[in-house]
């Protein structure tokens, strides 16, 4: 009887600190808190991770890509518009970019229907009906309207960039296009922010005046003591200091992603929070990415 006591004892502290266990390992996968400078990822597309420590904990992403580039492939995710009135079937980034075969992909915009109430109690999973909030085009072909007061980022058959007034409309011959939440900065000058403004896990895309450069900024957040995420205001800041002409605000939260493709196949960047949990992905509307032809 003892003993049988004994080993339902352990098995129960077992139960209990696997979670513990699991959370830890997890947060050691994350990516080291050292600064890397800005090196070619591929040909084209730079990366740049910063490392701030004050006025809290920042881990920062920046990717740059010359959308001049001859070889360079623009993809947002398509649309599967459905008699649900649902128009995208939910993936993680790292789904994108296998089923894509693409260099770089980040997540985009704003969707719904949404829950997390634990690890395994969630919506959506991979495969999941979603619908995308505001503008999007793939391959020339528009499964989102715009959201009146949305900006949005699109790109013509040349691959050049042009992110939106108020209205979110893209002009004619808009190839492919992700919508965001707001503006940080237009025409060079940072916009008032009119939200509140706190730390938080964010995705920034930022393009030059010609519309030639484009960066995608990914801050980790949800984090303690690794990264607490970034303001609206720093956001705009990091723009500004990367001579961005427009900026918008992207998805954040616990959708932040930025994977890239390696040999061993596709790899985070950053350090995603999906359900509290370091470095699971979560599987979301759609997504932004990038391929450099052969």
């Amino acid at each position: 009887m003892v003993r049988k006591t004994r080993l339902v004892w352990a098995a129960s502290a077992i139960a209990a600190a696997t979670p513990m266990l699991w959370y830890s390992a997890m947060q050691w996968q994350r990516p080291s808190r050292i600064s890397v400078p800005q090196a070619e990822l591929f040909e084209g597309i730079t990366y740049e991770r910063q490392i701030q420590n004050q006025p809290w904990p920042q881990v920062i992403h920046v990717v740059e890509i010359d959308l001049t580039q001859p070889n360079l492939k623009v993809l947002t995710s398509p649309g599967n518009p459905g008699d649900d009135g649902l128009e995208t079937i939910a993936q993680t980034t790292s789904d994108f970019v296998v089923r894509n075969n693409l260099h770089l992909a980040v997540n985009a915009n704003f969707f719904y229907p949404f829950d997390e109430k634990t690890p395994w109690n969630f919506y959506p999973r991979t495969g999941d009906r979603t619908n995308v909030l505001g503008i999007a085009v793939a391959n020339g072909e528009g499964y989102s309207p715009p959201e009146t007061e949305w900006p949005a980022l699109c790109f013509d058959a040349a691959n050049r960039a042009e992110v939106t007034a108020v209205d979110g409309i893209c002009p004619p011959g808009t190839q492919q296009a992700i919508s965001g939440i707001q503006h940080l900065l237009w025409a060079g000058r940072p916009v008032p922010i009119e939200t509140e403004d706190r730390a938080y896990a964010r995705v920034m895309a930022a393009v030059d005046e010609k519309g030639d450069r484009l960066w995608l900024v990914v801050v980790d957040g949800k984090q303690p003591n690794y990264s607490e995420g970034a303001t609206l205001a720093q956001l705009t800041e990091i723009a500004l200091s990367l001579g961005a002409d427009a900026a918008i605000n992207l998805d954040g939260g616990g959708s932040t992603t930025l994977v890239r493709d390696t040999a061993d196949g596709p790899v985070l960047l950053n350090a995603p929070v999906h359900t509290k949990l370091p470095m699971r992905e979560r599987p979301v509307a759609n997504h932004l990415g990038f391929r450099i032809a052969d």
